[in-house]
């Protein structure tokens, strides 16, 4: 399997830039706080981890929409990142920026691993002041607890590299 890395990095006051890499190719999109982007993320990794064939995300770009696609097929995970002109358009319309596939488990430790990251980085509390809402703690522990309910490991080690 590729390596597979997604890395949340607050750049001002209600804006991320949310990355995706793996050995094929990388995508950057510019995230805002007017919606619950992280948390969809987040329950979308933990809804995989316990089943679910399909799950999305959307992470609000003003005007534009970045929606990640993830459909299960075994223990690996077919992944889209698409972007459309706006939050209207229709979930079958937009450009796909990156699209990789990787097991459950390689994907819920990158998303855990960001988040993770942020936390020793910043802390929550300048997270929450930086990004304009709460550290999605609730979100994250829901990840974790549906990867031990699916075998996988919680611990993120490498938090810093």
């Amino acid at each position: 399997m590729r390596s597979l890395t997604i890395t949340w990095t607050l750049w001002s006051r209600g804006w991320a830039f949310v990355e995706v890499a793996d050995d094929q190719g990388e995508a950057e999109v510019l995230a805002s706080y007017v919606t619950d982007g992280p948390e969809q993320f987040l329950y979308a990794m933990a809804r995989l981890a316990l089943g679910d064939e399909e799950a999305h995300a959307e992470l609000e770009g003003e005007p534009q929409v970045y929606r990640w696609f993830f459909r299960r097929d075994g223990a690996e995970v077919d992944i889209r990142l698409v972007v459309a002109d706006d939050a209207g358009a229709s979930a079958s319309s937009g450009t796909v920026l990156w699209s990789g596939r990787h097991t459950i488990t390689a994907l819920a430790r990158s998303a855990l691993r960001a988040f993770d990251r942020i936390t020793h980085e910043l802390g929550e509390e300048t997270y929450a002041a930086q990004w304009g809402r709460p550290f999605p703690r609730n979100e994250l522990e829901v990840l974790r607890t549906a990867m031990r309910a699916h075998g996988g490991s919680t611990s993120t080690p490498d938090i810093t590299g």
